[in-house]
């Protein structure tokens, strides 16, 4: 190739600060847990390059695209730009209108009264000279991550990540889960629970989870935690194995910050920490805290600034035109096998 081509140095450091510089588009081939990694490798970056992915694993419940659908995936994706939540807003901001044009960009949109949007193409719709129009383009659904940290007894902050490569915030992104699990430990974990700063419960079980809308069809479900659509702005709080019957999941907004501290009261003195499904090299003693925080994906002027774009279909919908929903519902019907009967 006539440019250079990065790949992964030995330094996990250097790797990160290459990815988030030079990485416009990233494409998996293979399963959930393929795209998991590669949202890893943008775990500490606030912004995360769009991901094309080809379900080519066991389950693939996150895949969108069949690999033979390649040509139409790629096509879509360099000469249409995409929208954000089934077309609902479009990604195109100011900085993608400055984009060298060997860059992947999205088209910026004028709403006019009584109108419908007007789309001005960029970027590779530019040099190929037509677009393909906004009824036909890729789309891209933003997935919420969330914001972890882990702090010490006496509240200093830890290093949040199973490496030690730390955001300039000191927080991890994870766009599955979080989870504090007794391990090897034969005791259960007493883990006392508070949401917004405010005590909601102590519990005694195998673990928690807080997990994504995104990672509520992972180990939360497998826990008896709910389905949650992808487009809702939500928290799931899931105790694995509780010891008390009356615990249930919850469904929390995005924007209450959930703390979960090791109580005084644990027979063992510590607990693991993972992080979509990345165990974290130390675990959680008594009196250490794990802060998770749901992460905004919107400024105050609706500015696109965070989340995990993922290129989905267009269409699909009931009337067969734009903003179908059908790879979710595809994904519970045909993957999940939802309320089969026997």
């Amino acid at each position: 190739f006539s440019f250079p081509i990065y790949t992964t140095p030995k330094e996990r450091d250097v790797a990160t600060a290459l990815y988030t510089k030079k990485v416009d588009l990233t494409c998996t081939l293979g399963g959930d847990g393929t795209i998991l990694h590669a949202s890893s490798l943008f775990a500490t970056s606030k912004r995360v390059p769009p991901i094309l992915s080809f379900s080519m694993g066991t389950l693939g419940f996150l895949g969108e695209w069949k690999f033979k659908e390649y040509k139409r995936a790629f096509r879509e994706v360099y000469m249409s730009g995409a929208g954000a939540g089934y077309g609902s807003t479009l990604l195109g901001d100011n900085e993608d209108a400055k984009a060298p044009q060997s860059s992947v960009s999205t088209p910026t949109t004028t709403d006019h009264p009584d109108s419908s949007p007007t789309t001005t193409p960029n970027g590779w719709s530019a040099i190929r000279g037509k677009s393909m129009g906004s009824t036909r383009g890729a789309r891209v659904l933003l997935r919420n991550r969330l914001r972890v940290g882990v702090y010490a007894a006496d509240g200093s902050p830890l290093t949040p990540s199973p490496t030690t490569t730390t955001s300039p915030s000191g927080a991890v992104y994870a766009m599955n889960e979080v989870i504090i699990h007794r391990g090897r430990d034969t005791h259960l974990a007493v883990v006392e629970v508070s949401v917004g700063g405010r005590f909601l419960t102590e519990a005694v079980a195998d673990g928690m989870i807080i997990s994504t809308p995104t990672g509520s069809t992972a180990y939360s479900l497998s826990a008896g935690g709910s389905i949650v659509h992808p487009l809702v702005s939500s928290l799931l709080l899931t105790p694995i194995c509780p010891r008390s019957l009356s615990f249930r999941p919850l469904v929390l907004p995005a924007h209450a910050p959930i703390t979960l501290r090791l109580s005084e009261k644990n027979r063992g003195r510590e607990v693991e920490v993972s992080v979509d499904g990345v165990r974290r090299s130390q675990g959680v003693g008594v009196g250490m805290e794990v802060r998770v925080w749901g992460e905004e994906i919107r400024d105050r002027d609706g500015k696109w600034m965070g989340g995990v774009p993922s290129v989905v279909r267009g269409g699909g919908g009931a009337d067969g035109g734009p903003g179908g929903e059908d790879h979710w519902v595809g994904g519970l019907n045909g993957l999940l096998k939802f309320n089969y009967p026997f």
